[in-house]
């Protein structure tokens, strides 16, 4: 445990200037980095408040000692953060790591330069672009530089002194049209770094410089009548305007700009990155990050955005973002609310929830337990419990034209069906079709029997219905004094309302919510479950009611001729000495004659 009086002595001591502060416990270890704009203001907060989440907690009760460093800005205090957080690693801050190396597409410092992939980046003075998330969009790129611009592939080194003295020939290339011949100065250096300069220009996604360079060649060739050449170019300027159509997805002023914006739930944050210019989008990533503390969304993206321009070597002075955080002081803000600003933002977001969704799917395979933890802390916070819900049980009536009343629980444990635990009901104390009774009465002999044999209860109960089932259900809490001790829940049919205790207003959960999802299977389930269980009753009791209405056969003697035959069909085919056999000649004569 921290000294109290020697870290209110040290917060009494810290500037209200912008800056970093720094937590460490009593082997002088680093536990968390943070920045603020008030330095005493933000770390008092840690021990003047009391923490919502345990993390926090543990991380108030460790702390021994407090050191920071006061900067000119809040800016500057956000990058500081961020590159103390990479070097020092502390064990309860967000870590924005990456061991991947990413591709770039260089263009190599020499005579004629060559263009090609790489995952080195080798100070010589050579151009690189990227890096790129995407090898495929690497490859894409280069494809349609290539199918534009004859390149050289060799590397030689091709000096003007080299190729004066005849050192070179040409190869393969040269003769399948892929090359120029620069080797044999069959192509002018001025030639080829025209080439080289629209090819800078398409990989930034700007497409004009080359289009007006091909419309002017095509034209000077048709004039000349050389038209099957001519057609090659057209075929050139199709291939670039079907590569500008594809990538450009917005208006094409929109250019050098970056777009943030986050996804998240309880334990993780997805920020996607787009990077936009002339309208095209020429690199897409989106980073997860797992929350170690009550980070909020505003957090999570600053943190990322500050980290990914620098991971990126972004140089756009232009940001776009669904909400305002703090970034450097060089960046303008847009928050797009309209256009097509507003719907590269909805784009964003949609990159970031498909990666969420994948990442969903790949953990459901890799990772059951953190699929399950993670559902049971969403559906805590979206019903407002106090407990994860790992066991749930929901209860439905089923009473089809007011016959045969019968109930139905479900259970289900960490989010998936036990079907060895669910129950029927067959309704003993309500006449006639009342849902609101029968509901009462399940749910008091279900909760009944599990408190006298001592068995778990639930931490969630769910009732198919909405109001009324749910004040019936709450009656037998209250008889059986589980009141406040379950957490009880109703979901009306219509549009899907959840309905709380003594709460008028219903909850409306997101259609697409995993919530809401797990709470309709529980919903249909008992549902399924109790229909089942309601036609197999009416059925017993049609089958029951046909052997009955035989003048001398009564319940029992019905029930013995199915304990014996199995089926209504086989009693008809039977012949008068097998049914005598079950229930002697007497009656047996009397159900052949009925039947024949």
């Amino acid at each position: 445990m921290p000294n109290p009086s020697s870290i209110s002595v040290q917060i009494s001591t810290l500037p209200s200037n912008p800056g970093v502060y720094q937590f460490y416990d009593s082997n002088d270890k680093i536990l968390y980095v943070g920045k603020a704009k008030n330095l005493k203001k933000r770390v008092a907060s840690y021990f003047n408040k009391k923490h919502e989440y345990g993390k926090t907690r543990v991380l108030v009760k460790k702390i021994h000692s407090v050191k920071h460093i006061v900067v000119p800005t809040e800016s500057d205090a956000l990058l500081l953060e961020n590159n103390l957080i990479k070097k020092l690693l502390p064990r309860y801050n967000v870590l924005l790591k990456d061991d991947k190396s990413y591709p770039w597409i260089c263009i190599k410092k020499e005579r004629f330069p060559r263009v090609f992939s790489t995952r080195k980046l080798i100070k010589d003075g050579s151009e690189y672009f990227g890096p790129y998330t995407s090898m495929k969009t690497v490859r894409t790129l280069l494809d349609l530089v290539k199918s534009l611009y004859p390149l050289r592939t060799c590397n030689y080194d091709l000096s003007e002194d080299k190729i004066a003295a005849g050192k070179y020939k040409v190869c393969l290339e040269y003769h399948l049209g892929n090359c120029l011949g620069p080797c044999e100065a069959f192509q002018e250096d001025e030639d080829y770094q025209r080439q080289i300069e629209d090819i800078r220009q398409i990989i930034k996604g700007n497409f004009k410089s080359s289009q007006q360079f091909f419309k002017a060649q095509m034209e000077e060739l048709a004039n000349k009548m050389e038209y099957e050449k001519a057609q090659r170019i057209k075929d050139k300027i199709e291939t670039l305007e079907n590569y500008q159509v594809k990538s450009t997805v917005v208006n094409p002023k929109i250019n050098n700009v970056d777009v943030f914006t986050i996804i998240s739930d309880e334990t993780h944050g997805y920020v996607n990155f787009l990077q936009l210019s002339h309208g095209a989008i020429v690199r897409s990533h989106t980073m997860e990050i797992k929350k170690k503390l009550e980070e909020t969304d505003e957090e999570l993206l600053q943190l990322a955005l500050t980290e990914i321009r620098q991971r990126f070597k972004s140089q756009s002075k232009e940001i776009y973002l669904p909400f305002p955080v703090m970034v450097e002081e060089s960046l303008k803000v847009t928050l797009p609310k309209l256009g097509d600003k507003r719907r590269i933002i909805e784009l964003s977001e949609r990159n970031a929830r498909f990666f969420r969704q994948d990442r969903f799917k790949q953990i459901k395979i890799t990772d059951p337990d953190r699929h399950t933890k993670r559902i049971m802390a969403q559906m805590k916070a979206d019903l407002r419990l106090s407990l994860e819900p790992i066991h749930i049980e929901c209860f439905d009536n089923s009473n089809i034209q007011g016959s045969n009343p019968v109930a139905a629980c479900v259970v289900f444990k960490d989010g998936k069906p036990s079907k060895k635990d669910y129950r029927h009901f067959n309704i003993k104390t309500v006449e006639g079709p009342d849902d609101f009774a029968s509901m009462e009465e399940v749910v008091f002999r279900r909760y009944k029997r599990l408190v006298n044999e001592d068995e778990p209860l639930p931490q969630l109960i769910v009732i198919d219905g909405g109001k009324g089932q749910l004040s019936s259900a709450l009656k037998s809490l209250d008889i059986l004094g589980l009141r406040g001790k379950i957490a009880i829940i109703g979901i009306a049919k219509r549009l899907e309302e959840i309905y709380f205790p003594e709460d008028p207003i219903p909850l409306y959960l997101d259609k697409k919510s995993e919530t809401l999802k797990i709470i309709q299977q529980l919903r249909n389930e008992a549902h399924r479950f109790g229909i089942t269980h309601h036609r197999n009753k009416r059925s017993k009791e049609a089958i029951d009611s046909e052997l009955e209405n035989i003048e001398g056969i009564g319940k029992k003697t019905a029930e013995q001729l199915l304990k014996s035959f199995k089926s209504v069909k086989r009693v008809k085919e039977a012949t008068i000495e097998n049914l005598a056999e079950s229930v002697g000649m007497a009656k047996a004569k009397k159900i052949y004659k009925t039947f024949h």
